[in-house]
């Protein structure tokens, strides 16, 4: 059974297409989880305690583990995510030349699915498409305010680059193991690469701490009941001290709840 396909039972079981960042921020996490000897990995397990009947994915970003300890600490949590049947997302935005990129690609041995940056071209991501079992979210139009600098490029055939590789993606999708990343802050560029891509599931960052807007989320971003709306920040530092988790819970269902309108 393929990652999306898995995903669709998911959604289906939870009635959530919510997926929650996992991004502990050392500087943000509660005072009382010092002692502990993995922070990131108490603050995580409290979180996913809190929400993992809540939500359809979790989606670690690698840049808050980079260290031993974080290292550790994702590797504690990939699995106590399993362990409670939600999917992992690795939010790597992964991609190299030759051997390093098969080494990136062992990453899907240890999660459900991973974004990887098509801006190498398709070798090197190729090592990705191979996992029929894994999913791979491929960058195409991001949040940040300077994805604009080169993703709204216009090719000499009148397309913008993030239309090509939107397109580009379409066309890599032999394993039926792709999706794309498409952000929530430009509903007409959702709606736009929807277009493009009628089959491709997305996965739509930017509803939360960034405002992004829901509905076009939603209404562009699923494809037969598969899709997922990401909000990190808003959920898991929704509150401070020591009930932190019980706030995330409350954030997370409220913005599962708001989702669901638009299903």
């Amino acid at each position: 059974m393929g990652f999306f396909d898995r995903l669709g039972d998911r959604i289906e079981q939870t009635d959530s297409m919510l997926c929650v960042g996992l991004d502990p921020d050392t500087d943000r996490l509660p005072s009382h989880l010092d002692g502990f000897d993995l922070p990131r990995w108490a603050f995580n397990r409290r979180i996913i305690d809190a929400t993992h009947d809540l939500v359809a994915a979790y989606k670690p970003n690698a840049a808050f583990y980079e260290d031993a300890d974080g290292w550790r600490s994702l590797e504690e949590t990939i699995a106590y995510a399993h362990g409670k049947d939600v999917p992992v997302i690795l939010d790597a935005k992964r991609a190299d030349i030759g051997n390093t990129t098969r080494q990136y690609a062992r990453q899907l041995d240890r999660v459900d699915a991973i974004t990887v940056n098509p801006y190498l071209g398709r070798d090197a991501i190729e090592p990705f498409l191979q996992r029929s079992d894994a999913g791979v979210f491929v960058l195409c139009r991001t949040t940040n305010p300077g994805a604009s600098d080169v993703q709204e490029l216009a090719l000499a055939e009148g397309d913008q680059l993030y239309e090509r590789v939107a397109t580009l993606a379409d066309l890599w999708n032999q394993r039926n193991n792709i999706g794309l990343v498409v952000g929530a802050t430009t509903p007409d560029e959702l709606e736009a690469v929807r277009d493009l891509v009628p089959e491709l599931p997305f996965l739509v960052p930017g509803v939360g701490a960034q405002g992004g807007d829901v509905e076009a989320a939603v209404t562009y971003g699923c494809v037969d009941g598969v899709g997922l709306i990401n909000a990190s920040r808003s959920v898991i530092f929704a509150g401070e001290g020591e009930t932190f988790d019980k706030a995330a819970r409350s954030a997370a269902k409220r913005l599962r709840d708001r989702l669901n309108e638009y299903r």
